[in-house]
């Protein structure tokens, strides 16, 4: 039998092509604004990759050479200054080329004493750090926001359940639990809640104020109703960064009433968290640092590459007895390779781990906090003059407050109704889209269709929301001047590329 290997057999050829990849990509990056922010993947690209299993093997030049040709050029688009889309990170240089560093090591980060592990630690004590969490706490990297949801309620539930959960299952349990949030609160909540047995009728989702908070009062009630109806009340989800809005709600207050009720408390910082890096934004989370259990991401607003998300708990050891189960042919020893003190597949749901921190620990290194807090202070400058531009237009109309870095807003005409308003806005949506000129997304803010801008992207300047504005209003009068789902105006790019 052939003893065969999966490495190239020549490395110099290789070397070259690996040389000339990273010349393209970084010339892709330095270019972007040149390019349209989003365009539709024509029909031959879509039946090129509907091609059946390759059996035998093909050249990396003609690989690479369709990458390029028909994957590259159709990406989401958010490394694009103008990318505004739901709430996505944009990434960096660095970033990307410490990406390469950690596939080629290749290590499985589930635990053992190797320096990937290591490099998790730092990167989560200084996470902890960032934040204002107890340096005993404990915490691990996982994909994404919603993983980090996942994994804090988890150890809230087998908390606060009043019984052994882990060894019974819910079913055991006499009382029905319940989990408290705003009706404004991430729909990763909701998907937690029904893994973790709440299901969805233990989902409490209290109203908000006219600032899309959580209404306090209302919740208390409803803790207080619970417990006279029988439930076992669980954990109150705290909002650092509602996804609709960017609402903050009032976390101090929430810590409080936690604490009074003796209930676990998690914050929900997917995105907001992070403005606890820019000085002048830091009282907006002002009690966060108070949670049981605080998720975030990195690759939103620190634009670290995806995936990067973490979830910060404040008692190590009950967030350690909800993950521990292992088996023998996983057993820690004091020395060589499976030693170590810390195995990070006994902190979160997988085994199998990517090595994500080396990105995280090396942009830190690059860039460092302030650099970042500086980036995340002027995103939030910038919605306040996207904001303060709709407001003093009238074409547009603000639908709710900016206080972080979310715009919800639309275009108006004094002759449409609601309905015909959000068949206007859907359709601008589209072309504004298709266009390339930018990305924004949508909403519903009180039952209206809102354009939705999410600014967490360290390539924007202030006259793309001026590009933004103005492509919208030629779109809208376009689309007034003939009936709404009229055929796309083909809007040129006119130097807004530049």
């Amino acid at each position: 039998m052939t003893e065969e290997t999966l490495d190239p057999t020549n490395w110099e050829a290789m070397r070259q092509l690996g040389h000339r990849m990273v010349d393209d990509m970084l010339d892709y990056l330095r270019t972007v604004r040149n390019r349209p922010v989003w365009q539709p993947i024509p029909p031959e690209t879509k039946q090129l990759l509907k091609q059946p299993l390759p059996i035998a093997p093909q050249a990396h030049e003609d690989v690479y050479r369709e990458f390029r040709e028909h994957i590259l050029p159709h990406p989401m688009g958010n490394i694009h200054p103008r990318f505004w889309g739901w709430v996505i990170g944009t990434g960096t240089p660095f970033g990307a080329l410490s990406e390469m560093l950690a596939a080629t090591m290749n290590p499985n980060v589930g635990g053992g004493d190797q320096g990937a592990v290591y490099v998790e630690q730092q990167v989560l004590d200084w996470c902890k750090e960032m934040l204002g969490f107890p340096s005993a706490a404990s915490g691990i990297l996982v994909s994404g926001g919603s993983m980090a949801n996942l994994v804090g309620l988890t150890v809230a539930r087998n908390k606060m359940a009043g019984f052994d959960v882990q060894t019974e299952g819910v079913a055991a349990g006499s009382r029905k639990l319940a989990l408290y949030g705003s009706v404004e609160m991430h729909s990763s909540i909701q998907k937690a809640a029904e893994i973790l047995g709440f299901g969805r009728e233990g989902v409490r989702e209290i109203p908000v104020d006219a600032n899309f908070r959580i209404q306090i009062d209302v919740l208390a009630a409803s803790i207080a109703e619970d417990r006279r109806r029988g439930y076992q009340p669980c954990c109150v989800v705290g909002n650092a960064g509602a996804v609709n809005t960017g609402a903050i709600d009032d976390l101090g207050a929430l810590a409080d009433l936690c604490e009074a009720e003796n209930l676990w408390f998690h914050v929900d910082g997917a995105f907001g968290a992070l403005a606890a890096l820019a000085p002048d934004l830091r009282p907006l989370v002002s009690g966060m640092e108070r949670a049981d259990s605080l998720a975030f991401d990195l690759h939103k607003w620190m634009c670290i590459p995806y995936e990067a998300g973490c979830v910060l708990v404040r008692h190590a050891a009950t967030h350690h007895r909800s993950f521990s189960a292992s088996g023998a042919y996983l057993s820690h020893a004091k020395r060589g390779l499976s030693a170590g003190d810390t195995w990070f597949s006994e902190y979160g749901v997988q085994l199998s781990r990517s090595f994500r921190a080396l990105k995280v620990w090396m942009s830190l290194k690059e860039h460092g906090c302030a650099r970042y807090g500086r980036i995340i202070s002027r995103n939030v400058q910038q919605a306040r003059y996207l904001a303060d531009r709709i407001e003093a237009s009238e074409r547009f109309e603000l639908l709710a407050p900016a206080p972080l870095n979310v715009v919800c807003f639309r275009f108006v005409h004094p002759d449409y109704s609601e309905a015909a308003l959000d068949e206007l806005n859907e359709n601008l949506l589209a072309l504004l889209q298709e266009s390339g000129v930018a990305v924004v997304s949508s909403t519903r803010i009180d039952g209206r269709f809102a354009l939705r801008t999410a600014i967490t992207n360290h390539r924007t300047r202030r006259d793309d929301f001026d590009v933004l504005l103005r492509t919208l209003d030629e779109l809208g009068q376009q689309s007034i001047v003939e009936p709404c789902g009229a055929t796309r105006m083909d809007v040129a790019l006119d130097g807004a590329a530049t």
